[in-house]
């Protein structure tokens, strides 16, 4: 290559480098809002499976049913007992699920896997008002500056990519609750006082309580910083409460009504649930979301944001104390799932963004060791962002059941599990016929499935699934000693991202490989 086409392209690169860096500082907003995009866009396409038990099996198993006319585990009435309490989940965020399929349906979209898909880009588009309210907020609070890199943090930080694109109430909630946030702060920094704009903020905190009825604690807080704020604007109070009071009955008890006749039977069954079961999940002390706030938020520079967020609790009350509220509930309830705090993030993280601008100015005048903390925590996010925002987990379950779909003689088959007394859900929306499955377990083995004549009925199994490879070959000489003759025809593997778990901690993460058979019938 000659001399004049290295310069050419030389000049070209130029060029090109010269009108992205125009558009970027002409448009910063829509250029983040693009890099939030693009990741999203990769967890999308590549990052299959569900990260929890509840953002499948309350979400999307619950839609496709009803999609269906199956009524599972009894989440629509039953004739037969009608005053039978639901299980207690608002049907807003499922039920949009079941639009959707409907319309898939119609579409003629049946396949799970391209369902999937396209929820998860759903998803990936609507997660960007997270970012567009955070920048929003920052950039009426702090100024432009801030705003930018407020907009980075939530377009980039490392888990925000893979949990928008899962069906996580607590992540869906964050839109609602962050547009609340700014029309707030937009009213407080305009000094408006008059009740309709507040009625109109409460009525978009009402549908954040009909996604995540914990989102209570956030609403709570606002109220309180209206009532009992600088300001002390009663009528603001009362007209903010008022629209969630009017939001919640018309989306929650309606959706109730018109389901149950009884409006707000969901929200009931629900507070009963959770008094019953509080102690039936993951369980730890008080300061355990004190610890898990910091360490998502990527430490050491999490850490700094946490401790600055929480010196917002005089200058930015409405940032501060529904959040605060929020937190303090959830220290306090003895159920600490991790998914629980998701919501609380991103207002950590604006927050502690806001109070280094306001202590330091621009993150050019940050002071050293503030820098030099920020570029650990920069190098380790994107670490983090990039291994975490294509993987795949608990997608051995998933490829099992679309693997069992694509067999003949499919409507009923035995799930395995006497190595282990934990419970196993399957997710079953990928076998497009809610297959029906025994399931065996240390208490109920195989001679016992063998005797059970009434289990038998209706159930002529033909493949075995076993979960798991601990004594694999003892279980199945012992299932082989009661029904037969067993030939290997699959083995599903976990993803490389259940392996890392695994490997990090071993004794609460375990390797679900699993390992289906068919069962040599004699002809």
């Amino acid at each position: 290559m000659n001399s004049i086409s290295l310069r050419a392209i030389e000049t070209a690169n130029q060029d090109m480098k010269a009108l992205l860096q125009d558009f970027y500082q002409k448009n910063p907003l829509k250029t983040i809002l693009l890099g939030g995009l693009f990741f999203r866009l990769i967890s999308a396409f590549f990052s299959r499976g569900y990260g929890m038990i509840d953002d499948h099996f309350l979400v999307i198993e619950m839609a496709q049913a009803w999609t269906d006319g199956i009524n599972l585990n009894g989440w629509l009435p039953d004739p037969a007992n009608p005053e039978a309490l639901p299980p207690g989940f608002s049907f807003l965020y499922p039920g949009f699920h079941f639009l959707v399929f409907s319309l898939f349906e119609k579409a003629g979209l049946y396949t799970p896997e391209t369902k999937m898909l396209l929820v998860r880009i759903l998803h990936a588009f609507y997660s960007l008002w997270v970012i567009y309210f955070g920048y929003r907020i920052a950039e009426t609070l702090q100024g432009k500056s801030c705003a930018i890199l407020t907009g980075w943090t939530l377009s980039l930080l490392w888990f925000m990519p893979f949990l928008s694109v899962r069906n996580l109430v607590e992540m869906a909630c964050m839109v609602p609750l962050l547009y609340t946030t700014w029309l707030l702060i937009r009213l407080e920094k305009n000094q408006n006082t008059r009740a309709l704009p507040h009625l109109l903020a409460g009525l978009m905190g009402g549908i954040a309580f009909s996604v995540r009825f914990q989102t209570a604690f956030f609403l709570l807080g606002m109220g309180l910083v209206l009532l009992l704020g600088k300001r002390k604007n009663l009528k603001a109070a009362f007209s903010f409460g008022m629209g969630v009071l009017v939001s919640v009955a018309a989306v929650q008890g309606g959706i109730d009504m018109a389901i149950w006749g009884r409006p707000f039977i969901q929200l009931q069954g629900y507070v009963l649930y959770n008094q019953a079961n509080a102690y039936q999940y993951i369980n730890g002390p008080w300061y355990n979301f004190l610890l898990i706030v910091p360490a998502a938020l990527v430490p050491p520079l999490g850490i700094v944001w946490f401790a600055g967020w929480f010196g917002l609790w005089r200058k930015q009350a409405l940032l501060f104390w529904p959040g605060f509220l929020f937190l303090a509930f959830h220290s306090a309830f003895p159920n600490k799932q991790e998914r629980f705090i998701f919501p609380l993030l991103p207002f950590v993280a604006i927050g502690g963004i806001i109070y280094l601008y306001s202590r330091f100015g621009s993150f050019q005048k940050w002071p050293v060791y503030m820098k030099r903390l920020a570029s650990v925590s920069l190098v380790l996010n994107v670490v983090l962002l990039l291994f975490i925002s294509p993987a795949s987990t608990r997608i051995s379950p998933v490829d099992t059941m679309i693997f069992l779909s694509q067999l003949p003689d499919n409507g009923c088959f035995v799930l395995e599990t006497t190595n282990t007394g934990d419970e196993v859900l399957l997710p079953k929306f990928y076998t497009r016929n809610w297959a029906r499955h025994v399931v065996l377990t240390p208490q109920y083995r195989a001679n016992q499935f063998k005797a059970d004549e009434k289990n038998l009925t209706g159930c002529r199994f033909r493949y075995v699934v076993f979960r798991e490879n601990v004594d694999l070959e003892i279980r199945k000489k012992e299932f082989e000693s009661q029904f037969g003759l067993l030939r290997h025809i699959k083995t599903i593997e976990s993803s490389y991202f259940d392996r890392f778990l695994f490997w990090l901690n071993p004794r609460g993460n375990k390797i679900k490989d699993y390992f289906v058979y068919e069962r040599l019938i004699p002809r």
